[in-house]
């Protein structure tokens, strides 16, 4: 019988990282090198055991690219991955290095914990799908021909399936994360659900966040409903693991946003509910004391800063990540708290 994936940390970090060295043996594919790659730079341990391996395999696929390129031909990959990798080429794999972040005080006159700001760089280089677009209402209908977690290429990014709370599940990998052990899980999902909660879904997330909650510290199931930087129209949250709180998860009464937290799964739902008749787009986080549910302005109706490449549920939550290392370098807590203020509902 296979563990769950969220049975233990040790077991969760040893199915991730395990996975990732697997994948990059087996498959010789443009897009299996960009996922690993940043996967691996989220970990400064995992990039030191992984680079020599991925400094060799970007060496093979930009020997392949110039090829192809000097005889008039594409490479041979999907679209997207060509354009990443291609950018890959020009920064230059001697110049890529492990995720940095820093704390950020927040303004010494308000009750807050400080902010969070990642220098993440890989993350400029992801397709945007639909998460630049600005969207009415939050939801809308599942869209086979669309971008979903059942396309056939998929298949190996999948870290783990099996049942879960008494319902068929995938983990899959995150190609462009931003979150320690940052995974994308998706409850049956050859049901094609659209991102949209149901009651029955929000129990099951509140059920399975609570039980690997109590097994790994830390833990945690993030949501972004439609209109709220979610990136992909098909049921989907986020796992990530932390050693420290989220900055709203402290509970600080001066929270720039009305952040709400829910420790009963039934007037949680009354509250999502209410939201979903008022059309309001919102971020969840669950975890081992229930739920943080945050209202918030959908995409398109505030105007994003230039460092910024949107507001999804870590942003939310006072986890911000940013592309360029002047803005990581500059960027203050009152500056972050202002942008994070013009999102409130």
């Amino acid at each position: 019988m296979r563990f769950p994936p969220f049975a233990s940390r040790a077991h969760l970090e040893d199915l991730f990282n395990t996975g990732l060295r697997a994948m990059l043996d087996a498959h010789d594919e443009l897009g299996t090198h960009i996922l690993v790659l940043a996967n691996a730079v989220q970990d400064a341990a995992l990039w030191h055991d992984l680079r020599v391996a991925l400094e060799e395999s970007h060496t093979r696929h930009a020997e392949r690219a110039g090829a192809a390129l000097r005889n008039g031909r594409a490479p041979t990959a999907a679209a997207d991955d060509v354009t990443v990798f291609l950018k890959l080429m020009a920064i230059g794999f001697s110049h890529l290095a492990p995720v940095e972040s820093r704390r950020v005080p927040a303004d010494p006159m308000q009750a807050l914990p400080d902010w969070e700001l990642q220098f993440n760089p890989l993350r400029a280089l992801r397709p945007e799908r639909m998460s630049r677009e600005r969207v009415e209402g939050i939801a809308r209908p599942f869209d086979a021909r669309g971008f979903h977690f059942n396309k056939p290429f998929l298949d190996q990014e999948v870290l783990w399936r099996g049942e879960l709370a008494g319902k068929p599940a995938r983990l899959l990998y995150n190609k462009f994360p931003f979150a320690p052990l940052h995974g994308l899980l998706v409850p049956e999902p050859e049901l094609e659900r659209p991102q949209l909660l149901t009651p029955e879904m929000h129990d099951w997330a509140w059920c399975v966040a609570g039980a690997a909650a109590n097994a790994i510290a830390g833990f945690g199931l993030a949501y972004n409903s439609y209109g709220a930087f979610a990136s992909v129209n098909h049921l989907h949250f986020q796992s990530f693991v932390r050693d420290a709180p989220l900055p709203a998860q402290a509970g600080a009464t001066a929270y720039p946003l009305a952040a709400q937290r829910h420790r009963d799964t039934r007037e949680a739902w009354f509250h999502l509910d209410a939201l979903h008749r008022a059309g309001t787009a919102y971020n969840l986080i669950y975890d081992g004391d229930g739920l943080l549910l945050i209202p918030r302005a959908r995409q398109g109706e505030v105007v994003l800063e230039a460092w910024s490449g949107g507001f999804g549920w870590s942003e939310m939550a006072g986890v911000f990540a940013v592309t360029c290392r002047d803005d990581f370098a500059t960027l203050d807590g009152p500056t972050l708290r202002a942008a994070l203020a013009r999102w409130a509902v």
